[in-house]
């Protein structure tokens, strides 16, 4: 597996950049390569993306979700293999950190070649760039979500 990690500063309060991220529908605005992602239930998304002409379809669950802080994710189907953690920082009233660090496993000879010649990292920065422009430009979240997910939980907490 391979380690990306990419943080931005946006220029939004630190429950309006958590709030924007819970919107997994919205992230085909922002993140390169996603067509669809359909929240299944509080815990489970199923993700369609087409990298360098390539369809995948695969679901994650969200393992570990506490607002304003973190959110975390495994695949759990498909044939992508990644785990993930998205994290918030407050910094003032009005700026926010936002980290997000995954393991990729790339799949086949073309995506190690791709991942070795630093196209996942790319394409991560560019994603967190656009993320800061996204939020930024809206100025307020599209909605939000503010369950409390813990490991091991048959579900989330309200």
């Amino acid at each position: 597996m391979s380690k990306v990690k990419e943080t931005v500063e946006v220029d939004v309060p630190v429950h309006t950049a958590y709030n924007q991220w819970t919107q997994f529908q919205e992230f085909p605005n922002f993140m390169e390569g996603v067509e669809e992602v359909r929240q299944l239930d509080d815990r489970h998304n199923h993700w369609t993306t087409k990298v360098g002409g390539v369809r995948r379809e695969f679901d994650t669950e969200i393992v570990d979700q506490l607002p304003d802080e973190r959110i975390t994710w495994r695949t759990t189907t498909g044939d992508v293999r990644q785990k993930g953690m998205v994290s918030f920082q407050r910094l003032d009233d009005t700026h926010t950190r936002v980290e997000l660090v995954m393991d990729v496993e790339p799949r086949g000879v073309t995506e190690r070649a791709a991942d070795m010649l630093g196209t996942i990292d790319r394409r991560v920065k560019g994603d967190m760039r656009r993320f800061k422009q996204y939020v930024e430009d809206r100025g307020n979240e599209s909605g939000a979500w503010r369950g409390r997910i813990q490991p091991g939980d048959a579900g989330p907490s309200r």
